[in-house]
């Protein structure tokens, strides 16, 4: 599985950004999720969804305010960011599991075996 991920960029708090991670290649992952990493600290889960069913789980500190969706005809996994703010700073990184992933660990980084570029996302006060 090759991951792209793309849509970061520089937004002030309080505004929005949308996060893109188009898969190609083998596309049987059980799970795809965000997790993000800021300078000096552990990459950190953010949200995640299964492909197949459509649900979805997310990290206390962005439920509310950031949606995971996916988009089977594309093989696209999306991540919408509102009310952004600077402690949302950090690389965003898309990952996808292998299809055999058990729920449990679709919310630790050692979940997934195929991860994007990153994608930076600097939020100003």
């Amino acid at each position: 599985v090759q991951l792209q991920a793309f849509g970061g960029g520089l937004v002030q708090a309080g505004g929005c950004l949308r996060l893109s991670c188009a898969a190609s290649g083998r596309t049987d992952s059980r799970f795809m999720a965000w997790f993000r990493q800021a300078p000096g600290m552990d990459r950190d889960f953010v949200a995640r969804i299964e492909w197949s069913s459509g649900y979805t789980a997310y990290a206390d500190s962005v439920r509310g305010r950031f949606t995971i969706s996916r988009d089977k005809t594309k093989n696209t996994v999306y991540l919408q960011m509102n009310s952004l703010e600077p402690e949302d700073m950090a690389v965003y990184y898309c990952a996808a599991s292998r299809p055999g992933t058990i729920y449990s660990a679709s919310y630790d980084a050692r979940g997934y075996h195929y991860w994007g570029q990153g994608t930076l996302v600097t939020v100003s006060s």
